[in-house]
Order: structure tokens, then C-alpha cells, then sequence
């Protein structure tokens, strides 16, 4: 991280210097975008390269076993955004190396995001101010993060290992199988989105204002408007340097958008892993998003409720594909969920997760919607000018908080899951 830094700080003084020369300037650019990620490929995919070639050609070229750096995939993008920023004029050159390194490498955000532009964040670096408003707010958030990660995420984090372990041995029955898919689309919401409000809110203690990373994407009534909700400063990061300069939606002919979007969405998958899995749940959004566009689905005369269904459908069929190991494990479990391998429709284990976890599942189900933020916003506002009210929000807060750290002390199930990508 040390060396990307210092590399990039000097190539951005380059382009910048020499990005009006436009073959000098661009020289720079490329042989900076190229070093970048060319770093990255070789720590999270040289190993999965050499491993489907050996199976392809009959080879049996050994294949490195490399340790990868912490959060290489994050720094490295927002390194490529800085220099092409740069290039485009976007943004101002850094001429203090210590500034460059604060971005790249500011450790809230170091480990899965938001992914912030240079431009957004450059005026914070030299001139912020750290408020006890700022502070505060900050504080409230990072607790309701770590509690959605800590008691919601990785409650159901409980229940989806167990189930997939048990396909593993044996065919799940449909109801199980169903149960497991949904609690995992829960566990990643509240694993990420947690993340993500503790990040925001450390940000805030420390006198930044991140971008916000999601906005309760299982409402969405389309893929399309998903991937607005979802991960949104990485959606815009594919959209900004890759979508974009392909052309976009604004080409000449529907072959090149569907090329375009295969480019994006293909790239999406493998950022995520060097796994077949995420190939083919990249194109899996890819085949929706392009169906979507192609017929204007948005603007299809087609009642809310019914594209809300087709949505959860997909986003949760994708899922499955996210989280299994293999695409063979994958067809499997998808399988069982659909009936087509003999198995059974009920299991007394679907009861005992649904009763033992119940708690959580309601609070994940209420939480993932907006009407947490009203009802937040309606215990805020309410409790102005009147004392029970304001001293029961900070004290819940700090409930929550000590509930949380009694679950992390006592050692309850903590997978993080986007720290592997």
C-alpha cells in the first residue's frame, strides 16, 4: 500500500503536468490504470488464472499461493479514480504525498468502502471540522452499524451456514432450502450495510462526510433500480470509468448497449472474487438488467407489487449463486429450493430456525425498509421539548451499543463477508 501510494502521488504530478500533451499525458495515464491493476490481478487472480488453464490445457503450472494484501481491490479503484480525475481535469493534483496516502489508505473505508472520489473528500482533508454535532451523529451511527452487523448479520449467518452445510450431505427440503436463501439475503444486507454506517459514522467522528452506500435496496421493483440502491459509489465507479467511456446507453445501436453492459457486469462479478460463482452472478445481472432496458421495463404498465416480487426473486436466486462455493454446489441448492431433486417440501428444521431466530428476522425484515428511517425520525422529532423522549434515544443507543459488545465478548459467530472480496 506504501508503494501504491507514493507511485500514484508521483504519476498524478505526471498527468497532471503533461495531460493537455494528449499522447504524453496519456501515456501516464495508461501506464498508471495498467500498473494498478496489474498489481491487483496478480494478488486476487494470477492464482484462479493458472488453476482453470492447468484444467483447460493439461498443464501443470504451479500455481502461486499468495497472501492478499488488505484491501487492495478498494484502494487500487480508488487509486485508478484519482488518476483519471487527474487526467480529465475532474480534479486538482495533490502536490502533498501525506494527503495522497490519507485517501488511499484511511482505514474506515479501507476494508470494504464507500468507495469516495478525491474531488468529494480533498477540501475535507485540508479543512475539516470536527463538531460534537458532527461527533454525535457519527457516534449513533457506528453503533446502529455495528448492531445490524453484530446481532442481525451474523444471526443469520448462523442459520444460512448451517443449512448449506446441511445440502452439502443431503437435499435440503424446499422449505429449508427457501429459508436459508432469504436469511441469507438478509445476513449480506445487514453484514454490508453495517459495515458501510460504521465507516460513515467513524467518518463523521473524524470531521468527514462520506457518501452513502445504500439505500434499501429490497424495495427496488427492478435489478436496475437495485443496483441504484445497492452499493452505490461502487455502481457509480463502473459507471463513471467503465459504462461511460464504452459509450453507455447512448450508442448508435442496441448490439454495442448489450456489450457495454456485458463488459460492466462481468467486471462487477470477478471485482467481487476470483471464483466462477461470481462470473456467472455477474452475468446473471447482466441477462436482467439488459432484458430490463431492452423493453423498457420501468415503464411497463405492470402493478408495483408484482415487479417487487420479480425482484426479490431474482436478487435472491443471485444470492444463492454469491454465496455457494462452486457452480456445482449452486445448481444444487437451487434445485432443492425448486423441488427438482426429490426432496422433501417440509423439515422440522425450518420451524426451529424461524422460532429460535424469529426476534431477529423481524427486526431484519422491518430494518431492510423505510420504515425504520420513519420511525427514527419520528422518535427524533417527538422528542423535542420533551425529556422522556430525548433521554430514551441516547440510552437506547447505548443499550444497543453494550448489547452489541457482550455479543462480540462472549464470541458469537462473526464472519465479516465482504472482507474477503
Amino acid at each position: 500500500m506504501i508503494i501504491s501510494i507514493f507511485f500514484n502521488y508521483i504519476l498524478g504530478l505526471l498527468i497532471y503536468k503533461y495531460r493537455l500533451k494528449n499522447k504524453i499525458g496519456k501515456f501516464f495515464l495508461i501506464l498508471g490504470c495498467t500498473c494498478n491493476l496489474g498489481v491487483l490481478f496478480v494478488f486476487k487472480y494470477l492464482s484462479f488464472f493458472i488453476k482453470n488453464i492447468d484444467k483447460l490445457q493439461g498443464l501443470k503450472f504451479p500455481v502461486p499461493n499468495l497472501v492478499l494484501p488488505i484491501g487492495i481491490s478498494f484502494f487500487t479503484f480508488k487509486a485508478v479514480s484519482y488518476l483519471i480525475d487527474t487526467y480529465r481535469g475532474y480534479t486538482k493534483v495533490e502536490k502533498n504525498p501525506l494527503y495522497v496516502g490519507l485517501y488511499i489508505s484511511f482505514f474506515p473505508q479501507l476494508l470494504a468502502g464507500p468507495l469516495s472520489r478525491y474531488n468529494n473528500i480533498a477540501d475535507q482533508i485540508r479543512g475539516r471540522k470536527i463538531t460534537w454535532q458532527k461527533f454525535s451523529v457519527g457516534t449513533c451511527r457506528f453503533i446502529t452499524g455495528l448492531g445490524k452487523k453484530v446481532l442481525i448479520s451474523n444471526s443469520m449467518a448462523v442459520v444460512v451456514d448451517r443449512i448449506f452445510q446441511m445440502n452439502v450431505y443431503s437435499n435440503v427440503p424446499i422449505t429449508l432450502a427457501w429459508l436459508g436463501s432469504i436469511a441469507y439475503t438478509l445476513q449480506i444486507y445487514f453484514d454490508f450495510s453495517g459495515y458501510s454506517d460504521m465507516a460513515i459514522g467513524i467518518g463523521l467522528m473524524l470531521g468527514f462526510k462520506f457518501e452513502e452506500n445504500f439505500n434499501f435496496p429490497y424495495i427496488s421493483k427492478s435489478i436496475t433500480e437495485f443496483w441504484r440502491r445497492w452499493h452505490i459509489t461502487l455502481s457509480l465507479w463502473f459507471k463513471d470509468y467503465v459504462y461511460f467511456p464504452l459509450g453507455g446507453s447512448r450508442v448508435s445501436n442496441k448490439d454495442k448497449l448489450i456489450r457495454n453492459l456485458l463488459v460492466v457486469w462481468v467486471l462487477t462479478g470477478v471485482w467481487h472474487g476470483a471464483e466462477w460463482t461470481f462470473v456467472m452472478w455477474g452475468f446473471l445481472n447482466f441477462v436482467f438488467i439488459a432484458f430490463e432496458k431492452l423493453i423498457s421495463f420501468e415503464k411497463l404498465n405492470i402493478k408495483g407489487t408484482y415487479k417487487h416480487i420479480y425482484a426479490l426473486f431474482v436478487i435472491n436466486l443471485g444470492w444463492v449463486i454469491f454465496r455457494s462455493d462452486n457452480l456445482m454446489v449452486a445448481g444444487k441448492y437451487i434445485s432443492c429450493m425448486f423441488g427438482l431433486a426429490n426432496n422433501a417440501f417440509w423439515s422440522p428444521y425450518t420451524f426451529m430456525f424461524i422460532k429460535e431466530n424469529i426476534v431477529y428476522f423481524i427486526a431484519a425484515f422491518i430494518l431492510s425498509t423505510p420504515i425504520s428511517q420513519k420511525i427514527n425520525k419520528f422518535i427524533v422529532d417527538a422528542g423535542k421539548g420533551y425529556s422522556f423522549l430525548e433521554i430514551l434515544y441516547p440510552f437506547t443507543i447505548i443499550g444497543l451499543f453494550f448489547v452489541s459488545m457482550s455479543y462480540i465478548v462472549k464470541g458469537t459467530y462473526n464472519p465479516f463477508i465482504y472482507f474477503k472480496f
